[in-house]
């Protein structure tokens, strides 16, 4: 009499994904230059913009370390998102991890979870590290509003979110691994430029902002101002508000768009792979 064994179900996607996850963090902590890089960036910069622009007015009692503060946390939201994912999974593919992990269970959405699992891990310690430096050397006012940590949390995510994915889908872009840092960062430098990152957004040409309002550092950056800034501030804006709305429909565009693409575009192979 002969028995049949059951076979076993494979995880869920979504198990395998926080699986990767875990992976993925344990393996970012291993690397010392891209943590080192990944945390203390945006808190360099933010040191060298409030002391070169320690004397200046930013108006409505804001100094410029609470001035450029949420430009460097939507700057850092945006390094760790895209820019971290694009390169790094251009990588893994010219190595032939991700050829490798297509003969496991792992499926492209449960790698897309893992990625995005381990930004939104790094995005909050680096955000946490850069606040509390902020506050306690840089003389940066932390907001005690719980209606303005309800709006960072959602800014946050939809931030962190879409750019995980357009960093996913332009990762096909560079031809290798090599190539990817140099077709990468060139695109995030523009966008840092034109989006109030290192400049008072509204000092800054008319066309370039209207460039700027299509992309989401743009989003981010203005939503985190409206964090970090007092009420008061929102009349500097070039629209006379935070635009918080607009800028919730034009990040969750970008959140769609990205997942569509990357669900489309991805490759576990090299393109001279075949």
């Amino acid at each position: 009499m002969s028995t049949t064994v059951a076979a076993k179900p494979l995880p869920s996607p979504l198990k395998v994904g926080l699986s990767r996850t875990g992976l993925e963090v344990k393996q970012f902590f291993r690397e010392r230059e891209q943590l080192i890089f990944t945390f203390f960036f945006p808190i360099i910069f933010l040191a060298i913009f409030s002391a070169v622009f320690g004397d200046t007015d930013f108006g409505n009692g804001v100094n410029a370390a609470t001035y450029f503060t949420p430009g460097m946390i939507a700057s850092g939201i945006f390094l760790t998102s895209f820019q971290s994912l694009a390169i790094t999974i251009a990588l893994e593919r010219d190595e032939d991890l991700l050829k490798r992990l297509r003969g496991t269970p792992m499926s492209p959405q449960s790698y897309f979870i893992g990625k995005i699992g381990l930004v939104l891990v790094t995005s909050i310690l680096q955000f946490g590290l850069l606040l509390a430096i902020a506050g306690l050397l840089l003389g940066v006012d932390i907001p005690t509003d719980a209606g303005k940590w309800l709006n960072f949390v959602w800014i946050f995510v939809l931030g962190t979110a879409s750019g995980s994915v357009l960093g996913i889908a332009f990762s096909v872009i560079p031809k290798s691994g090599k190539a990817a840092s140099a077709v990468v960062t060139p695109v995030v430098l523009l966008l840092q430029f034109m989006s109030g990152v290192y400049f008072v957004y509204s000092s800054l040409p008319a066309w370039m902002r209207t460039v700027a309002e299509i992309f989401p550092l743009k989003w981010l950056a203005q939503g985190m101002r409206s964090v970090f800034l007092p009420g008061i501030s929102e009349q500097d804006e070039p629209g006379g508000s935070w635009q918080l709305g607009t800028g919730a429909i034009v990040l969750s565009l970008w959140l769609v768009v990205g997942l569509v693409v990357a669900q489309r575009v991805f490759r576990w192979t090299r393109r001279d792979a075949g």
